[in-house]
């Protein structure tokens, strides 16, 4: 049996320790963890994607750096990598096929950054990915067909961004997706065909944009959403036909910080949707009045009962008034008649 130093010297040599084994490999301002297969480089100042990346690494942190621009294969030789961490670290541009080669990436981090699009080939090649992080940026525009071969997404995040539309085409081909961000944008309108095929879509945040109208049926394609947030848009007036289009189990609600404008009409869609039993609008107490001025910050349940006996009462008023008119005209004529009747000459 071999002596117990000489078992220590092989064992050293089959299994160097990790700093000095990352010190040769490793790029310069670099940690390379070897056993976890973990690269960090961010907050080191890089311009650019630091070149004899381990080919072996799952992880490479990058953020906080200054890479203006992803270039074209960047990460090429990295078969390896399953995330990638790009935030906070001032990119502008993203060169096609900049992704090239990161067919087993399941998560990207581009959050905090300065990009204002993507290219149309975004995501050539990552099959794989589950989360995409974009929010935070200065979105303008998203392609159509950029994000058409993430088959396998389930959550994308991009809140706080300047979208002023995400029309059909754009979310074409992620039937995985479960989370969609959107808070925070310039949305005005939910358009009819930019939902369609997000038969897994649980979570759909619209928070905080432009909202003012959604068409009919722009809902309808959504079988599995749980949590629709449109709180805080520019929402003055509802239609039941959007929410019933919804053909889900459960669906919760938001729909408080909207300019609503109240009167009957209003309160007849939310007590629809209220009847619903698989609707909830969960912050109905919170839904309050912008117009008419004498409502104005009132809670539409306070006053959403009386919105309709006002409109009753001023139906009844002009009913009565015009029966009224229209008997007392009757009489006048029958009046005239009878004095007709009476006349010598006749």
């Amino acid at each position: 049996m071999p002596p117990l130093s000489l078992i220590l010297f092989l064992l050293t040599i089959s299994y160097p320790h990790p700093s000095s084994l990352s010190s040769r490999v490793c790029p310069v301002r670099c940690v390379c963890y070897e056993h976890a297969n973990l690269v960090d480089c961010q907050d080191q100042g890089f311009a650019h994607v630091p070149r004899g990346l381990p080919h072996g690494t799952w992880l490479l942190k990058l953020g906080g750096n200054n890479l203006t621009e992803i270039g074209t294969h960047a990460f090429v030789g990295l078969w390896s990598l399953r995330v990638l961490d790009l935030g906070v670290s001032k990119t502008q541009y993203i060169r096609p096929k900049a992704f090239f080669s990161l067919s087993f990436l399941e998560k990207l981090d581009l959050s905090w950054n300065l990009l204002t699009t993507v290219p149309v080939d975004f995501s050539s090649s990552m099959t794989a990915l589950k989360e995409l992080r974009l929010e935070h940026n200065y979105l303008q525009r998203i392609p159509p067909n950029s994000f058409e071969n993430l088959d396998s997404l389930e959550k994308l995040d991009l809140s706080y961004n300047q979208l002023e539309a995400v029309g059909p085409g754009v979310l074409k081909g992620l039937s995985r997706l479960r989370q969609l961000h959107l808070q925070y944008n310039r949305l005005s309108v939910v358009q009819q065909g930019s939902m369609d095929m997000l038969p897994g879509l649980e979570v759909l945040q619209l928070s905080y944009n432009n909202i003012s109208q959604i068409d009919s049926d722009a809902l309808a394609p959504l079988y599995s959403l749980a949590v629709l947030a449109l709180e805080g848009n520019n929402m003055h007036n509802l239609k039941f036909k959007t929410f019933i289009s919804l053909h889900t189990t459960a669906t919760h609600i938001q729909l408080s910080g909207n300019p609503w404008s109240c009167d009957c009409e209003l309160h007849r869609v939310f007590s629809k949707i209220l009847f619903v039993r698989y609707l909830h609008i969960d912050d109905y107490r919170n839904v309050t009045c912008h117009e008419p001025p004498l409502l104005a910050g009132y809670s539409l349940a306070w006053v959403d009962s009386r919105l309709c006996v006002a409109e009753t009462a001023t139906v009844l008023v002009i009913t009565v008034t015009v029966l009224v008119t229209v008997v007392a005209a009757v009489v006048m004529a029958e009046r005239n008649r009878k004095r007709k009747d009476r006349s010598p000459l006749s």
